[in-house]
C-alpha cells in the first residue's frame, strides 16, 4: 500500500505550518533573560523555518515506514532499519540547521559541529520515535481504508455476476415459453403466427439491449411487456383481454428488467390459459410514498398462489434482493377478481451500486 504523494504532501505540510504558527506564537509570549520579548519577525522566521525544515523529513520517515513497516514476522529484519533511519534523520536535521544558522539565527555566532548534533539528539529521538508511530496509524488506517475499497469492488462485482447468472436463466426460459406459444398457433393461422414472430423479435431485441443494465426505466419494461402480451393475446385471442392502470409519474422510475414479464407469464400459464371462457390480466404501477407499487392480476381462480411452482418467480424474488434488499418485496395474493395478485413494491430512490 503506498500513500498518495501530493495529498499526502499537502497535509504533511499543512501540519507544519500549523506547528509554526503555534512555535511564533510561543516565542511571542515568552521574555528572554534580558526580559524583551521577541521580534515578531524573528520569532516568525526561526518558528516557521524550524517547523518547515521538518516537511522533507517527515516524506522520508514516511518513506522509510513504508518500505520498512514494524509488523508481525518482518520486525527483526526492518527495526535496525528503522532506528538507521532515526538516526540518520537526526544527524540531517543538525546539518541544516549548521547550513541555514547564518539566515535563521537558531545560534549566536557559527556553533560547532558536535554541539548541533548533540542538540539534535537530544531534542528530536523522541519525537521522531512518536512520529514512526504516527506515520505507521497513518499507513495502517491507508492500508484499511483500501481494503474496504476492495471489499466493496469485490461486493459489487459478486452482486453484479450474481444478476447475470440470474438473467442468463431467465432468458432461455423466457425465449422457450415464447417460441412454444408461437408453435402453437403456427399451423393453425399462419398469419397470427407471423405477426407473432415480429413481435418476439422486437422484444428479444429490446431485452438483449439492456442484459447488462441492472435496471431500466419503467417505461421500458412496460414496453417489453406490450411485446410479450401481444404474443400472448395472438395465442389465446379473446382468452386474454389486458387492462393497464399505469400512473402518470412512474415512468422515470428505475426497476430490474424483466420484472413485470415472468409475473404475467405466471398468470397466463397458471390461471387464464386454462380457462375456455375469456380471461383478464390487468396491470398496475403507482407511487405511493417513496415506493413504487406494481401488480399484475388475473382473475383465474387456480390453485393457491403460495402453492404455485416458477423458476421466474424465485428469479425475481432474488435480482430483488440482489438489489434492493429488505426494501423490495414480492407478493402473491388473492385478490378480489377471484384470482390472484402477484405484487412487487421497490424503493424509487436509485437501488445499490452494482457491477454491470
Amino acid at each position: 500500500m503506498r500513500l498518495r504523494p501530493w495529498p499526502t504532501l499537502l497535509l504533511v505540510t499543512a501540519w507544519w505550518t500549523l506547528y509554526g504558527v503555534a512555535s511564533t506564537s510561543q516565542a511571542l509570549s515568552m521574555e528572554g533573560a534580558d526580559g524583551q520579548v521577541m521580534p515578531l519577525g524573528r520569532a516568525a522566521t526561526i518558528g516557521f523555518a524550524s517547523a518547515w525544515l521538518w516537511i522533507p523529513l517527515t516524506l522520508l520517515l514516511l518513506w522509510g515506514v513504508q518500505r520498512f513497516p514494524l509488523e508481525r514476522g518482518r520486525l527483526a529484519q526492518h527495526l535496525p532499519a528503522t532506528f538507521a533511519l532515526v538516526l540518520a534523520i537526526v544527524v540531517l536535521r543538525a546539518l541544516a540547521v549548521l547550513a541555514l544558522n547564518p539566515w535563521v539565527g537558531w545560534y549566536h555566532g557559527q556553533p560547532a559541529v558536535a554541539t548541533v548534533l548533540a542538540a539534535s539528539l537530544a531534542n528530536n529521538l523522541l519525537l521522531l520515535w512518536l512520529m514512526v508511530g504516527a506515520c505507521h496509524a497513518w499507513l495502517y488506517a491507508a492500508r484499511a481504508r483500501e481494503r474496504e475499497r476492495r471489499a466493496a469492488r469485490l461486493e459489487a462485482d459478486l452482486a453484479g455476476a450474481r444478476l447475470q447468472l440470474l438473467a442468463s436463466q431467465l432468458n432461455p426460459h423466457f425465449m422457450f415459453n415464447a417460441l412454444n406459444s408461437i408453435a402453437e398457433v403456427v399451423h393453425l393461422d399462419p398469419d397470427a403466427a407471423d405477426r407473432m414472430l415480429v413481435a418476439l423479435g422486437a422484444l428479444l431485441r429490446s431485452s438483449l439491449e439492456r442484459q447488462a443494465t441492472p435496471q431500466v426505466p419503467l417505461r421500458e419494461e412496460l414496453a417489453l411487456l406490450r411485446h410479450y402480451l401481444d404474443i400472448e393475446s395472438l395465442r389465446l385471442g379473446d382468452r386474454l383481454r389486458v387492462e393497464w392502470r399505469i400512473g402518470d409519474d412512474v415512468g422515470d422510475v428505475r426497476v430490474p428488467p424483466l420484472l413485470l414479464q415472468p409475473l404475467a407469464e405466471n398468470a397466463i400459464v397458471h390461471a387464464l390459459a386454462r380457462r375456455t371462457g375469456p380471461g383478464r390480466l390487468v396491470v398496475e404501477a403507482r407511487r405511493e410514498g417513496p415506493a413504487l407499487h406494481l401488480a399484475v392480476c388475473d382473475d383465474g381462480g387456480g390453485p393457491d398462489p403460495e402453492a404455485r411452482p416458477g423458476h421466474g418467480l424465485a428469479n425475481l424474488r432474488a435480482r430483488l434482493q440482489q438489489l434492493h434488499g429488505t426494501e423490495a418485496s414480492l407478493q402473491l395474493l388473492p385478490n378480489a377478481l377471484g384470482g390472484t395478485t402477484a405484487r412487487v413494491v421497490v424503493p424509487c430512490a436509485p437501488a445499490r451500486e452494482v457491477a454491470a
